[in-house]
């Protein structure tokens, strides 16, 4: 996946933020206390997130506010998509899996697709949080954040959703799935 061009034209900024705007007021329970005036106010102070946004959107993710961190002030964008971001799947872990592998390697990488596209994947307290606001991955799966003594011995972590139960599991971190991709978030 090539990514180069970082921002939007002022027609796909339009249409984005249209997107973002019609989703946000169709899933509220996401983000009861969170008024949509504030995150467009973010959004329109930090133009370059808007990108990032963009390319959560054109993969699959359908990004959407979960909620406010206090902390640094910035609005929570996560993949929201109810299966695992399409334009996102069939990767190993990282480039260190990657490189691992001696055949049928991967077009790509989780870590990598994330730093290109300027998002952090979510690791497993934020990914069970997602699954309070609904049910997400019910036939996909996604990568999580791995400990790194875990990957160290060569694992890496995914999640999903099944019997009505959020599962943590463990692969080798250069196996890869059509159904497992993975989760991302952007700090607005």
């Amino acid at each position: 996946m090539a990514i180069d061009k970082k921002e939007l034209s002022a027609e796909g900024r339009d249409e984005l933020l249209k997107t973002l705007k019609t989703r946000f007021e169709k899933h509220k329970s996401r983000h009861e206390s969170i008024k949509w005036a504030d995150v467009e106010a973010s959004l329109n102070a930090k133009p370059e997130k808007l990108w990032p946004l963009d390319q959560m959107e054109l993969t699959g993710g359908e990004p959407d506010v979960i909620g406010f961190d206090k902390k640094n002030g910035e609005y929570i964008f996560v993949d929201c998509a109810a299966e695992s971001p399409k334009g996102r799947r069939s990767l190993c872990y990282d480039r260190d899996a990657w490189n691992f592998r001696k055949e049928n390697k991967p077009e790509n990488t989780a870590l990598d697709i994330a730093a290109e596209i300027g998002i952090e994947i979510l690791d497993e307290e934020e990914y069970r949080h997602l699954q309070t606001l609904g049910k997400f991955d019910l036939k996909t799966s996604s990568w999580i954040k791995t400990p790194a003594d875990i990957r160290k011995l060569g694992g890496a972590v995914f999640c999903d959703r099944r019997y009505d139960t959020v599962f943590y599991y463990h692969n080798g971190a250069e196996s890869y799935y059509a159904a497992r991709g993975f989760r991302g978030k952007l700090l607005v």
